[in-house]
């Protein structure tokens, strides 16, 4: 890897971001490597595995497709940025080296709009004023950038929107749809439940190894499209499937992961229990026309544990949050049939912690990969593969 990525950003010292600031991207993965290798150095088993070398980034900048831009003032002029680390202090952040370059001009143009519509920015001190927050979205749509927009307002009045939308759009041609947010919430949440749509169909369309998947205001989806690929395309390798297989897609989220096994597997069936990720798993369903994957909104525990060991699946994907899955649903899938599990996490800490259990149930490590999904931080994701003992 070139030493010359280093990521020497002027606003470090303020916004705390990028835990790795400073440390030039070689140094990085070493670090990243070293504590994966630590954490399963500890696991029980055969002491001789190792996980692979870390996956690293073509370009480890300008990668999250995701931007959060903050709404305040300094000297009476209105400016975006961060919230610095552990605080509400607004650090003025002009050119992140890890944001997408275009979502980030986005925000600033929402900022240098508001003075001359006249716009408020909210006041958390006093709860008073208008705009809050301006949250972006990049997708890469048929070789091209589209757009997703999300303004957020205190208030329930929307002062020549429309104008508004207008000029936005006309200096951003690329932004495909605008949502405003409405939170009065005096919380540090940035999106409220209340959104409308003022223009476009109010999501985007991401290309991902050949489907494509809806993102909209609230929908969770990887932050770096290069490392999602990367990541979809090891799992996809991992399961092994030869067209005969039953997939669990535990955790499933808006269907990714489970969507993209499809045309490998006999059937999929996705668990989620967040109620909006199923809608857009169901309205990705339907824009793949993907006829053998199903999605159903439960706790991914308590559906596998009420199957009590049957021989349902063959393969169980799983990308958990960060606190990782459950001894109840690790254990439901050692009692049961299935020969494979393929795990992604976003935290090594807890992927060790639960890749004990499956090995205490007779599980076998056999591939664990570090991808740098997020270069400059100290975040890494890990894809493991383990099988059954008794089938191998």
């Amino acid at each position: 890897m070139d030493e010359k990525y280093v990521f020497d950003c002027p606003h470090s010292s303020g916004c705390g971001g990028c835990s790795y600031n400073n440390i030039a991207y070689e140094k990085q993965l070493e670090k990243k490597e070293g504590r994966i290798r630590g954490l399963f150095a500890q696991l029980p088993g055969d002491k001789s595995f190792k996980p692979d070398r870390i996956v690293a980034a073509a370009c480890p900048y300008h990668y999250r497709n995701k931007v959060h831009g903050v709404l305040g003032y300094r000297r009476s002029k209105i400016i975006c940025g961060l919230y610095s680390e552990d605080s509400h202090k607004l650090v003025n952040v002009t050119d992140c080296l890890i944001e997408d370059e275009v979502a980030s001009a986005v925000i600033a143009g929402v900022a240098e709009l508001a003075g001359p519509f006249k716009y408020t920015i909210f006041d958390e001190d006093k709860g008073r004023g208008f705009l809050r927050h301006v949250l972006v979205r990049v997708a890469h749509s048929r070789g091209e950038k589209k757009l997703l927009v999300v303004i957020v307002t205190a208030l329930k009045e929307f002062p020549r929107k429309n104008d508004f939308v207008k000029a936005l759009t006309a200096k951003f041609p690329m932004i495909e749809s605008i949502v405003w947010n409405y939170n009065p919430r005096r919380t540090s949440m940035v999106l409220s439940d209340n959104n409308t749509v003022i223009y476009g169909p109010g999501y985007i369309v991401d290309d991902m190894l050949g489907l494509r998947f809806a993102i909209s205001a609230g929908s969770f989806y990887q932050v770096n499209h290069e490392g999602a690929e990367k990541m979809y395309s090891l799992a996809r390798e991992f399961a092994g499937l030869t067209g005969k297989e039953r997939v669990l897609d535990a955790y499933c989220g808006t269907g990714t992961i489970g969507m993209l096994m499809c045309d490998r597997a006999e059937s999929v069936t996705g668990v989620e229990l967040n109620e909006s990720a199923v809608r857009d798993a169901v309205f990705n369903k339907k824009l793949n026309k993907i006829k053998n994957y199903r999605v159903l909104c439960a706790d991914a525990t308590k559906y596998i544990t009420d199957l009590r060991g049957k021989d349902a699946f063959d393969v169980v994907i799983m990308d958990p949050p960060r606190a990782g899955s459950t001894p109840a649903f690790i254990d439901a899938v050692v009692r049961s049939k299935v020969r494979k599990v393929v795990y992604i996490s976003c935290n090594p800490e807890t992927l060790v912690r639960d890749l004990r259990l499956f090995i205490k149930g007779g599980f076998v490590l056999k591939k664990a990969v570090p991808i740098d999904m997020f270069p400059g931080t100290s975040h890494v994701e890990v894809c493991c593969l383990l099988e059954q003992l008794k089938s191998c």
